[in-house]
C-alpha cells in the first residue's frame, strides 16, 4: 500500500456525544485507509464501547505513539490517553469529558507542531462541558488559535462542489458591516490563496461577495461599503499577483463557483457564506480553520447528545472531513 499517504489524527471529540460512533463508522470503510493513514486521539474504552452501538465488528488496537499505528484497514489504532471513566454517562454534559476532549485536541497539535502528523481532523466537542472542564473557549478555532500562537485565522466551510472563507462569523450583522474592512478583507484573501496553493492548485480562482443587493450596484445600494471595505483589498491582492475578483453580487456568485468558475468564495458575513453550504447539504458540509500554522478540519455538527449511544449517527460529514484533511494536506514526500 502506497506509504505517501497523508497522516491524519482524528480527535475524539466529546467522548458522551456522537463522535466515537461516527468515528467506527468512518474507519469500517477500507477506502479511508487507501488514500491516508488515520489514527484516533482519544480513549480506546470509550471507542470499544460505541463500536458496541454501531457494531462495525472493527479491533481497537492501543498505541502509545503515531510510530507504533499499523494503519491497516480492519484495526483502528488509538493513541489512548485513558482520560475518561469506562462507565462515563453517554449524552450528558460532564466537566470529565469537557476536559479529555481540550487534552485530545491539545495532543493533536503538539503532534502536528512537532511533524508527526499531517492534518488533524476533529470530531465535535460540546462548549458547555469544555467550560466545565476548566477550559473557557468558544469551541475548537478558538483552542487552535490559542496553542499555535495564531492571530488571523478564518473559518472555511467546504463542500463537494464549492469552498466558502468567511471575513466575520459569529456576530450581528450590525456587527459585521462595521468589523469589515480592508486589512482583514486583505488577510482572508490572502489566506485563501495561501490554504488552496498548499493543497496543490498554483492559482487559485478566488471571487470576492459584496456587502449589499448587487454589490451596491455602483451606489444604487448602500452607502459605499464595497468602495470603502472591500475594492481596496482586492486591489492589494491583485497587486501581489493573487487571482482575484469582486466585489460580486452574492445572488449569482455561489451559482458561479458551483459551475467551477471559481475555487473559492470570500464571504463577508455568517449567513452569507453558511446558507448556500447548508443548501448543498448538512452531511457533506466541513468547517475547515485556515490561517493556522497547521491543518484542521472538522464536521459541521454538534455532539448530537440526544442520539448519543443509539448508533444512528450519520457518518458522512465526518468521512467528507477526513477527505478534505486528505486534500488540503501539504503535499511532501513522507
Amino acid at each position: 500500500m502506497n506509504t505517501n499517504r497523508p497522516v491524519i489524527g482524528i480527535t475524539m471529540g466529546d467522548a458522551a456525544g456522537v463522535g466515537p460512533e461516527i468515528i467506527m463508522k468512518s474507519l469500517k470503510d477500507e477506502q479511508v485507509y487507501a488514500v491516508c493513514r488515520p489514527f484516533v486521539i482519544g480513549d480506546a474504552k470509550i471507542l470499544e464501547r460505541a463500536d458496541g452501538f454501531v457494531r462495525t465488528g472493527l479491533k481497537v488496537r492501543r498505541i502509545a505513539a503515531v510510530a507504533d499505528a499499523a494503519f491497516e484497514a480492519g484495526t483502528v489504532d488509538c493513541l489512548d490517553l485513558d482520560l475518561v471513566s469506562a462507565d462515563l454517562p453517554i449524552g450528558q454534559v460532564s466537566a470529565e469529558a469537557g476536559h479529555a476532549a481540550f487534552s485530545y485536541l491539545k495532543k493533536a497539535i503538539e503532534l502536528a507542531n512537532a511533524g508527526e502528523i499531517d492534518a488533524i481532523c476533529t470530531a465535535p466537542l460540546n462548549k458547555e462541558a469544555l467550560h466545565k472542564g476548566g477550559h473557557i473557549y468558544p469551541g475548537h478555532t478558538e483552542i487552535l488559535a490559542d496553542l499555535t500562537g495564531t492571530q488571523d485565522f478564518s473559518m472555511m466551510l467546504s463542500a463537494p462542489k464549492l469552498k466558502v472563507i468567511h471575513v466575520t462569523t459569529h456576530v450581528g450583522i450590525i456587527d459585521a458591516v462595521r468589523m469589515i474592512n480592508p486589512e482583514r478583507v486583505y488577510k482572508v484573501i490572502r489566506m485563501a490563496h495561501e490554504t488552496l496553493q498548499k493543497a496543490g492548485i498554483a492559482a487559485p480562482k478566488i471571487a470576492v461577495c459584496g456587502i449589499n443587493p448587487h454589490a451596491g450596484e455602483n451606489g444604487l445600494f448602500g452607502y459605499g461599503e464595497e468602495d470603502e471595505k472591500i475594492v481596496p483589498a482586492v486591489m492589494q491582492a491583485q497587486g501581489e499577483g493573487i487571482n482575484a475578483v469582486g466585489p460580486l453580487p452574492a445572488d449569482t456568485l455561489f451559482f458561479r463557483a458551483t459551475r467551477g468558475d471559481f475555487d473559492i468564495v470570500v464571504a463577508m458575513y455568517h449567513d452569507q457564506g453558511h446558507g448556500p453550504i447548508k443548501v448543498l447539504g448538512l452531511e457533506a458540509g466541513v468547517n475547515i480553520t485556515v490561517g493556522l500554522p497547521i491543518i484542521r478540519t472538522s464536521v459541521d455538527h454538534g455532539t448530537a447528545f440526544d442520539i448519543a449511544g443509539k448508533g444512528i449517527a450519520d457518518e458522512m460529514s465526518l468521512k467528507e472531513a477526513i477527505r478534505q484533511a486528505i486534500e488540503l494536506a501539504p503535499k511532501r514526500e513522507r
